[in-house]
């Protein structure tokens, strides 16, 4: 090559030599980075480079764009659009006990009617350590800026949760919340999917809104499902007794941590959560 002055393709061509024998193996570039990635994306199956993006960016890790997008490439790490029905991709990290209010919440959807067969859906957020229902926002569309607005508005009623539980639904998915999660610092647990008894104490909860109100209304108007569901929220939380807090209400409950008083000795067992065949009551 330097006799000649050709390149070093050419020069390989000419002696019957691979070029992949002569050419020097250099390291992966930024290979924190890399391993970082592919930790992120053995926990979160379904987020793109741009949610992996976000993920960094909570850690302190800032990048260009592009660089990143060819680092996600390189290491194969590109997302399969899925066929057919879902499927189970596996568990995550299990979720930590909570032994006190607003530690974590739980939130979910529900789905029902009013007029001519029109939709509407819920968002439902608990207080899993106090039963608190602490919102029913009804509306016809629930988007994941929406859901940030309300979870802002309850962080401002009742403080700041440590973590917050939830299902893998593209609103809960969404780019604004995982934008939100990073500004706020708050912890999010995705639970498996087709796992929902991972999300006990919700689904529980979604039954008891089912059989106790929904089932038995008949709602006119989105205005007429708001109305009906404050209604059963403040008798949910203030007058129905709950098994599960020794025939407390959830408000009572709140109070008594709050205080520091002594709890019933119903109260006194450890909360456990069984991923099996878990029977949750409320």
């Amino acid at each position: 090559m330097s006799k000649y002055d050709i390149s070093q393709r050419r020069a390989c061509k000419l002696v019957s030599v691979d070029p992949k024998t002569v050419r020097r193996e250099r390291e992966p570039d930024n290979p924190h980075i890399r391993k970082r990635m592919r930790e992120i994306a053995s926990q979160r199956r379904r987020f793109g480079y741009r949610r992996i993006e976000l993920m960094l960016a909570r850690e302190g890790i800032i990048m260009n764009q592009k660089k990143l997008r060819r680092l996600y490439r390189e290491e194969g790490l590109a997302v399969k659009r899925r066929r057919g029905r879902k499927r189970a991709t596996g568990t995550r990290t299990p979720m930590p006990i909570p032994d006190g209010p607003c530690m974590r919440w739980s939130l979910d959807f529900v789905a029902d009617t009013f007029g001519a067969a029109r939709r509407f859906r819920i968002l439902a957020v608990i207080d899993d350590f106090t039963r608190e229902c602490l919102a029913l926002v009804a509306d016809t569309s629930i988007s994941g800026q929406r859901v940030a607005r309300e979870l802002d508005r309850l962080m401002r009623l009742y403080g700041k949760p440590e973590t917050i539980v939830s299902d893998n639904g593209s609103e809960l998915t969404s780019r604004a919340i995982l934008e939100w999660q990073n500004e706020r610092g708050v912890a999010w647990h995705y639970i498996a999917p087709g796992k929902p008894m991972q999300n006990g104490f919700v689904e529980s909860f979604n039954g008891k809104l089912r059989d106790e109100c929904l089932n038995e209304e008949v709602f006119d108007s989105l205005a007429h499902a708001r109305s009906i569901l404050g209604r059963w929220r403040h008798d949910y939380n203030h007058i129905r007794p709950h098994s599960s807090l020794g025939g407390l209400t959830p408000a009572a409950r709140r109070s008594l941590e709050l205080d520091g008083s002594t709890a019933p000795d119903a109260l006194a067992k450890p909360q456990t959560m069984n991923y099996g065949k878990a029977r949750l009551s409320l």
